[in-house]
């Protein structure tokens, strides 16, 4: 699979590559096996931040504008932002939450593109990606990495001041349309912080809604419920592909392109995910940024002035590849 966007608005499948994985990345659990029993299409939503979540909206949206509606998958997988977006197209449909988005555009800055208030975000996101470059790097492999990312985590909770769980909660449930789990199968990974044990929340597992999605985007502090403590559902993997396996169909939506901080070796990038599902009997789609849009990620994947842009290269996107995954998806 080629995992570099292009110019153009395209799908991308995976061949085979050779990793190792531990017996903990391997798909598993009650949440996992209930939503194989209608196991035809599968809809998985990566992360990506902010403008992350705006991209997957409008290829959504521009999916189904042209006809083609994918919140009709029997199974939605959504990680960190992804699991934000598996929420709202549970509550309302593509074309208003394309609409929010656009409608909620943020001012246009008074201060110049290079002052400090600009800046903000990008460094804030640029600090971030430095921390898990370093932990990454003194990780023997993936379960490594989640239990340093957790103790890590753990540590900066320790020196917080608590307030952060209360606002975060209820920013999350802000965003959600409806905070009832949808009757259809959703699956919301995330990391236990103490134990970097992935975990898979849905409808059945006693967890509000509005917690599950709070956890799986829990990029920086440890989000609580309950007694536990848990941490982005990216650091199983960033699109969780993976927990797609005995479908029949399976579309990936990707803001990062299918990349990863990880070594390749481990297994974590979404071209890995594409060829277990392939072994299994999956057919697999998957639906990357393009070139014109790759900017509004990464390092700038918290500026809230990007979102509308986004969303609307999303559409742009979803819009033209319509009528080409028509025949895969129906």
């Amino acid at each position: 699979m080629t995992t570099t966007p292009s110019s153009t608005p395209h799908l991308t499948s995976t061949t085979a590559s050779d990793r190792t994985r531990s017996a903990q990345d391997q798909p598993r659990g009650e949440a996992t096996k209930r939503a194989r029993a209608a196991s035809e299409r599968a809809l998985v939503l990566g992360g990506g931040g902010s403008t992350g979540n705006a991209w997957l909206i409008g290829v959504i949206a521009g999916l189904f504008d042209a006809g083609l509606d994918v919140t009709t998958a029997d199974l939605t997988i959504g990680t960190s932002a992804g699991s934000t977006a598996a929420a709202q197209i549970a509550g309302a449909s593509p074309t208003e939450l394309l609409a929010g988005i656009l409608a909620a555009a943020p001012k246009q800055r008074s201060g110049p593109v290079g002052s400090d208030r600009a800046r903000v975000p990008m460094r804030s996101v640029a600090s971030q990606l430095e921390r898990r470059s370093k932990i990454i790097a003194a990780a023997g492999d993936a379960a490594d990495m989640r239990r340093r990312m957790g103790a890590a985590a753990l540590d900066m909770d320790a020196a917080s001041d608590g307030s952060w769980q209360a606002q975060w909660r209820a920013t999350v449930a802000s965003r959600l349309p409806s905070q009832v789990w949808p009757e259809r199968a959703v699956l919301i990974p995330a990391v236990d912080a103490r134990t970097g044990e992935p975990v898979v929340f849905d409808r059945n597992s006693g967890v509000d809604l509005a917690d599950a999605v709070a956890a799986s985007c829990a990029s920086g502090l440890p989000y609580g419920i309950g007694n536990n403590r848990y941490i982005d559902g990216g650091f199983r993997r960033n699109e969780n592909a993976d927990l797609a396996a005995g479908y029949e169909r399976v579309l990936v939506l990707s803001p990062f392109g299918g990349r990863t901080l990880q070594p390749l070796d481990w297994g974590m990038q979404l071209a890995a995910q594409v060829d277990e599902l392939r072994a299994r009997g999956s057919r697999v789609e998957a639906i990357l940024p393009d070139g014109n849009s790759e900017h509004m990620f990464g390092a700038n994947a918290m500026d809230l002035s990007l979102r509308p842009p986004a969303a609307r290269a999303g559409h742009q996107q979803g819009s033209a590849l319509a009528e080409q995954l028509a025949e895969f998806w129906r």
